[in-house]
């Protein structure tokens, strides 16, 4: 699978919710960049599971639509839009945030992540 696979697989599958699959995916020293609207945040394996769970307990479903990929070697550049929809209100879908991210692969895995958030709510 190549660096590009790991990472439209890893978004496309909405693998945030997934903490069985994120153990799979995760490298054991991932680290990620984050500039969001709250500020810089850096997040490692611990953290990252932690937002997965903070996630499914937020919103009823998530989905994300890719807008742009491009990849070179083991790095990967990535372009998408989370929606959501709430518990209280699941049949309409709201959009989360936009995002912009590059991501290393390293073993086969998400090693180094550099993202960028919009939120929309």
């Amino acid at each position: 699978m190549t660096a590009k696979d790991i990472v439209v697989k890893f978004y496309e599958s909405v693998a945030i919710l997934s903490k069985n699959y994120l153990q799979e995916v995760l490298h054991e020293e991932v680290l990620m960049d984050w500039i969001s609207s709250k500020g810089f945040v850096q997040l490692d394996k611990q953290d990252i599971l932690a937002l997965s769970k903070e996630i499914r307990l937020s919103y009823y479903s998530l989905r994300c639509e890719i807008h742009q990929v491009v990849a070179a070697d083991n790095e990967v550049a990535i372009r998408y839009t989370h929606y959501v929809s709430t518990f209280e209100n699941p049949d309409e879908e709201l959009v989360l945030a936009t995002f912009s991210a590059t991501w290393e692969i390293k073993d086969d895995k998400l090693y180094r992540g550099y993202q960028m958030s919009h939120l929309v709510i």
